[in-house]
């Protein structure tokens, strides 16, 4: 009896031992990695796998996940270096990447502190940049500054298994001195703007000036041309007559012209007295009898 007893306390320790061995062969051959992990199997120390997301099976008891990589993405804190730009101004410089892991057995095996390298290598690239450009290019030409940071930085870090997927210039900072000279360089460059505004108002107000008595010598010389003409018509009109209609005609028009004067100057306004010279009147009497004359033969 003591005998079945001892075996059948064996049976059970047995089947006991054997029920551990299979759950830890089971809890340590299956694997759940969550959506943001990669683990790193390795056996006998030697890299094995890579896990995805999901449900995995290894080789139980001989092999192991030796890390566990989040594979979101990370920020750096924020890196300040100094940089000298191509014309010998000293500025400092904030920047901070984001990256993230694609492959982890490189993280993992080719680097040791991955944050550090990136923030030295960032340094190193920015200083180089900076150094190429000068200090209103770095001022205004941020974004592409920005582009060629990340592209010489993607070629760096290719062989350590991540991405970088945004590289920031955050500040560029001046020191004291610069700041005024910049300044005092801003206020010169403010009054040669003015005074090339005004320079140009004086300039636009003389041709304007010049422009205005161009037209009025423009409209003078026009109307001077047009009496010319006038008088040109005048007196061919006057030779035609003279042509035409003999002397006769040209001294009856002349007749009426004096006759047309002489009664201008007798419908003055007020009491007055006109003096007439003798020939004038000598005039009138030929004018006026050239025109009886003139009506007479026209009757």
């Amino acid at each position: 009896m003591p005998d079945q007893l001892s075996e059948l306390l064996t049976q059970n320790i047995a089947l006991i031992v054997l029920a551990i061995v299979i759950f830890l062969a089971v809890t340590s051959a299956v694997k759940i990695v969550p959506q943001s992990q990669k683990f790193v199997v390795e056996r006998f120390g030697r890299l094995r796998s890579v896990l995805g997301p999901g449900i995995n099976f290894i080789f139980p008891f001989l092999d192991r996940v030796a890390h566990r990589i989040s594979i979101l993405e990370r920020q750096l804190p924020t890196n300040s270096q100094d940089a000298i730009t191509s014309d010998n101004v000293l500025v400092q410089v904030d920047s901070s990447v984001f990256y993230r892991i694609i492959e982890p057995e490189k993280t993992v095996y080719r680097i040791r502190d991955i944050d550090a390298a990136i923030a030295t290598t960032v340094a190193g690239i920015v200083r180089s940049e900076i150094g190429a450009m000068e200090l209103d290019q770095v001022q205004s030409n941020r974004a592409q500054l920005i582009s060629r940071i990340r592209e010489a930085l993607a070629n760096v870090v290719d062989d350590w298994g991540i991405e970088v997927t945004r590289a920031e210039i955050l500040d560029v900072n001046l020191d004291q001195a610069t700041r005024a000279a910049m300044l005092q360089q801003l206020n010169a460059e403010r009054a040669r703007r003015a005074q090339v505004t005004e320079a140009e108002g004086k300039r636009r107000a003389v041709e304007l000036a010049a422009d205005g008595e161009l037209y009025a010598a423009e409209q003078l010389a026009k109307a001077k041309r047009v009496l010319a003409d006038a008088e040109a018509y005048s007196t061919t009109a006057l030779a035609a007559a003279i042509r035409d209609g003999g002397l006769e005609a040209a001294q009856y028009q002349v007749a009426i012209k004096q006759v047309e004067a002489l009664t201008a100057v007798g419908q003055g306004q007020g009491k007055q007295t006109v003096i007439v010279p003798a020939a004038a009147l000598d005039a009138f009497a030929d004018a006026f009898g050239m025109l009886r004359g003139g009506k007479g033969g026209g009757a």
